[in-house]
């Protein structure tokens, strides 16, 4: 697949980076130290301004804990995006890339391609559910070593969320490129859906190890491989 493009748009899980990654450790990872996490920094003002927006998402009380808690451990259950908890989240991960020893999974068509994308003069840009901090986080702590010199920049549900136009019109009023010049890759036809609308080229990741449902409006490929992007 050739592309003429001089932005690349790119999300991360089930795109870059395989589901099971973030599925099977991630989320574990956070789900396991939240209570503690959040009692031992609950008075920093960081970690207020995260249970405050988390009380308002919920529609509680922000004085009761507990409650607020409950919420987030439900909402990281269901894989909800919503922002208080991805910056949670994120927070957490911060301990266990740099204290446990964990890195990042990066698919090697996807990694190879990066580099690709990227030497040939092509701004890179992540566009992810999971907080700026946790995408920084991932891609500085990768199996294939330190990645973050490679973007351009990062954006997240606090632009919008990943399904809506307005989102993608956004990023496009930041990075300064028309949007028939930038390609987003995803896996999800949703979101992919919403670029689609704002006039952004569009290519779909239907990784099989990832059970991606491939969609017939987007061009879809099972990997990066051959896939070229000439500005």
């Amino acid at each position: 697949m050739k592309l003429r493009a001089r932005v690349a748009l790119i999300d991360i899980e089930g795109t870059v980076g395989s589901i099971a990654f973030v599925r099977d450790v991630l989320f574990p990872y956070a789900q396991e130290r939240m209570d503690a996490y959040v009692n031992a920094h609950r008075d920093e003002p960081w970690m207020r301004a995260i249970l405050d927006e988390a009380a308002r998402e919920a529609g509680i009380d922000v004085h009761d804990l507990p409650a607020v808690l409950a919420a987030l451990h439900t909402w990281a259950r269901n894989d909800v995006k919503v922002t208080a908890l991805k910056e949670l989240q994120g927070h957490i991960w911060v301990e266990g890339f740099e204290s446990s020893g964990i890195r990042g999974h990066l698919y090697d068509d996807a990694v190879a391609a990066l580099h690709r994308f990227h030497d040939a003069g092509v701004a890179l840009y992540i566009y992810s559910s999971g907080s700026i901090a946790a995408q920084k986080l991932l891609f500085a702590h990768t199996v294939a070593g330190d990645l973050l010199a490679l973007f351009r920049g990062f954006y997240d549900t606090t632009i919008g969320g990943k399904r809506e136009r307005a989102s993608y019109d956004r990023i496009l009023a930041q990075i300064g490129v028309p949007p028939g010049e930038t390609v987003f890759f995803s896996d999800n036809a949703a979101e992919l859906d919403a670029a689609h609308e704002a006039g952004i080229q569009t290519v779909q990741l239907a990784r099989p190890q990832d059970g991606t449902v491939r969609s017939t409006a987007h061009a879809a490929i099972e990997s990066f491989t051959g896939v070229e992007i000439a500005p």
